[in-house]
């Protein structure tokens, strides 16, 4: 199914860090409310906070006052072939694992959702809410899909960082001993302004590394095989490595198809899995071009050596006894805790802990196919001046 990135009105809202709130996203955005508004409502439902999640008696109860009406579906499929059209909140589970329950927003079989869950191929309905005023047939998108994006979500990073550059000065002018009482009441006031009008507070200030603002997700790239080729695996890691390293990569099997699933920041992950197609494509036409293939034999072993062949591929140090500590040790200090921060987000939020595992071999390398592949890798440029880090084609590579 379709699926596109929304938070519901969270960010803008002026909440922050890491939630299970996949009841307040998905009634907001179906709604049409407020985040803050459905948030608070349920939070006197169940007489708790909504943050880790709400029992499904007390969302029942919150969507029947709205007018909305349940429908059970005793276990189906999650697909669009038998939900109806319009405005549906789907309530999935996972009938093999506990606690698994989850709460998304379809909209004419579309998913508005901070992560596709239409993608793990455990989950199952167990029930679904409508509202009558909604017409099935109908496909005009929610007004909650709609609503033009507060400031704050359409703030830079740049940007970002100058307000709290400029909330810190207003704080030390408004701590020194030498300010006079006039300037220190000046610099409250601004700061006072500026933090409202950007929803932030003192934490923000004083915590460098702003992790309670990222917007996470989680999302798939499906490769052709029920085992992917360790080439694929290798490129994903160096994206994620090499050009966006906020985003975290892992792979799992649906059917007979391998899922690498990148998950960290909204922006890293849909950049990462765009240029991780693009590179994709080009290696294994390539391949098949020069050798018939890019799934075994000289063809593998040339995709392999073009994915070693990239740029930085072997910079990367084996152990961190290894790692150099340089000028960008802030930004490594950032991307450890965007690291942490994500793992945290995929286990609350997805119901996910990974485990490390080790495949086995291939057999058939052939050395001159690696060694061509590795050649025409290292003809790649990631180097671009005043925008990220990009990976373009500086050289022929046989297509």
């Amino acid at each position: 199914m379709e699926f596109i990135w929304n938070d519901g009105g969270r960010s803008s809202s002026g909440y922050v860090g890491l939630a299970g709130d996949c009841v307040t996203r998905s009634i907001a955005i179906a709604t049409g409310l407020s985040y803050r508004d459905v948030y608070r409502d349920l939070g006197v439902v169940s007489n708790k906070t909504p943050r880790n999640g709400v029992v499904t008696i007390h969302s029942s109860e919150y969507l029947e006052k709205l007018g909305w009406q349940y429908t059970p579906a005793q276990g189906q499929e999650f697909s669009s072939v038998w939900l109806p059209k319009g405005v549906v909140i789907a309530h999935l589970a996972m009938p093999k694992q506990r606690a698994s329950g989850h709460f998304c927003t379809i909209v004419d079989h579309v998913i508005y959702d901070t992560w596709n869950p239409s993608e793990e191929e455990e989950y199952c309905v167990v029930g679904y809410w409508v509202h009558p005023s909604h017409d099935g047939e109908t496909t005009t998108p929610i007004r909650a899909s709609h609503r033009k994006p507060d400031a704050e979500q359409e703030m830079t990073q740049r940007e970002f960082d100058k307000v709290l550059h400029r909330l810190r000065a207003l704080d030390n002018t408004a701590n020194n001993n030498a300010s006079t009482d006039g300037e220190k009441r000046n610099a409250l006031r601004m700061m006072q302004n500026l933090m409202l009008r950007h929803n932030l507070s003192r934490e923000d200030i004083t915590d460098d590394d702003n992790i309670d603002s990222v917007c996470f997700t989680r999302m798939a790239c499906p490769v052709n095989g029920r085992r992917a080729c360790q080439w694929e695996k290798s490129l994903a890691c160096y994206l994620t490595r090499e050009i966006f390293p906020m985003t975290m990569c892992y792979y799992g099997t649906k059917g007979h198809r391998t899922m690498l699933w990148f998950y960290g920041p909204r922006d890293d992950v849909q950049n990462c899995i765009a240029l991780y197609r693009e590179l994709l494509l080009t290696i294994a036409t390539s391949a098949k071009l020069r050798y018939g293939g890019h799934s075994r034999g000289s063809g593998a072993s040339y995709a392999e050596g073009y994915v070693r062949g990239l740029p930085g591929y072997e910079s990367t140090p084996d152990s961190p006894e290894e790692q150099v500590v340089s000028e960008t040790a802030l930004i490594h200090a950032r991307t450890m805790a965007v690291h942490k921060a994500a793992r945290d987000w995929l286990k609350l939020e997805c119901g996910i802990s990974l485990v490390s595992g080790r495949g086995y071999g291939r057999s058939q390398h052939d050395p001159a196919a690696a060694s061509v592949g590795k050649q025409h890798g290292s003809k790649h440029d990631i180097t671009a001046n005043g925008t990220r880090k990009r990976i373009t084609n500086a050289g022929s590579v046989g297509v």
